[in-house]
């Protein structure tokens, strides 16, 4: 075979594929053949997950609030002032691994509520949520019920605002 200009084309050595057109193709660079997940790093911020965990948290009925008494009470204030906003991860606590978590919650249940089968609704919501979004594996969700909010509760808060 020859070039339009008369030369030789170099022969394909054994076990490269001939074209007709001249050219010979050459195996993609062995780097290239790197599955993605292999080429960089992720990391997740623990205010992430700890984000994540406190929403779906929230989403179990029964849970009436995140966080202590006194996280509570500064997050009203916090939520009182112009531009503040509520934090998702209020009332959560987190350890992120490389590839593990383990999350602390601090909840308040409503009154009549089962605290045990809440605690197992929570952590499966709060284990799912967070390994489908982060790939984390979620070694422990800890729970520990700080109050039992009482349905009169809600009347005497909202008069204590009006009065404010």
């Amino acid at each position: 075979m020859t070039e339009p200009n008369g030369s030789p084309l170099p022969e394909p050595g054994p076990g490269e594929p001939r074209t007709d057109l001249g050219t010979t193709l050459h195996a993609a660079h062995p780097r290239l053949q790197e599955p993605p997940e292999t080429r960089g790093r992720t990391t997740i911020a623990d205010g992430v997950v700890e984000k994540i965990a406190g929403i779906a948290a929230r989403e179990v009925p029964g849970i009436h609030a995140l966080g202590g008494g006194f996280v509570r009470t500064m997050g009203a204030m916090r939520d009182r002032v112009p531009g503040g906003h509520a934090s998702a991860g209020r009332g959560v606590k987190v350890e992120v691994g490389e590839k593990q978590t383990a999350i602390d919650l601090q909840v308040v249940v409503e009154y009549g509520v089962s605290i045990t089968d809440l605690a197992t609704e929570v952590r499966e919501n709060v284990i799912a949520a967070v390994e489908r979004m982060t790939g984390l594996e979620v070694v422990e969700v800890n729970i520990a019920v700080n109050d039992v909010h009482l349905p009169d509760e809600d009347a005497r808060e909202i008069r204590e605002d009006r009065l404010r």
